[in-house]
């Protein structure tokens, strides 16, 4: 697996699981609500609700590598078991590459983004 793959596993999972204070942001610039109404979203988001889009993020990394698994040709349970060693370290660089990304990407990204557009301080 290389970092390309890597990246290309945990990228879509890091987006869903930061759309908690993404989408008000996205709101913001698409013209649908105000800043009022775009802080005020994150803070039911991503108060309330980060548990369910982290599940959700974590769903949608295991998805994406079940995925890239049967595109590398391993399709068949027996073949798990034979490589169980390989998968599981790969699985856990996928895990700890969406957990880095997620963490990048919701409290720097994310976050100067918001700043940027005075959603929040």
């Amino acid at each position: 697996m290389t970092f390309k793959d890597v990246l290309k596993v945990s990228g879509i999972p890091v987006l869903v699981a930061s759309l908690c204070c993404l989408s008000p942001i996205i709101l913001l610039l698409l013209g649908f609500g105000t800043v009022a109404i775009a802080g005020s979203l994150t803070d039911v988001l991503y108060g309330e609700y980060k548990w369910v889009f982290r599940g959700v993020g974590l769903a949608a990394l295991v998805v994406a590598y079940v995925v890239y698994l049967r595109r590398q040709g391993v399709c068949t349970l027996d073949q798990v078991k034979r490589e169980r060693n390989k998968i599981l370290n790969q699985f856990l660089i996928v895990l700890a590459a969406g957990i880095l990304g997620y963490m990048f990407f919701l409290y720097v990204v994310v976050h100067y983004a918001g700043v940027w557009l005075n959603i929040w301080k």
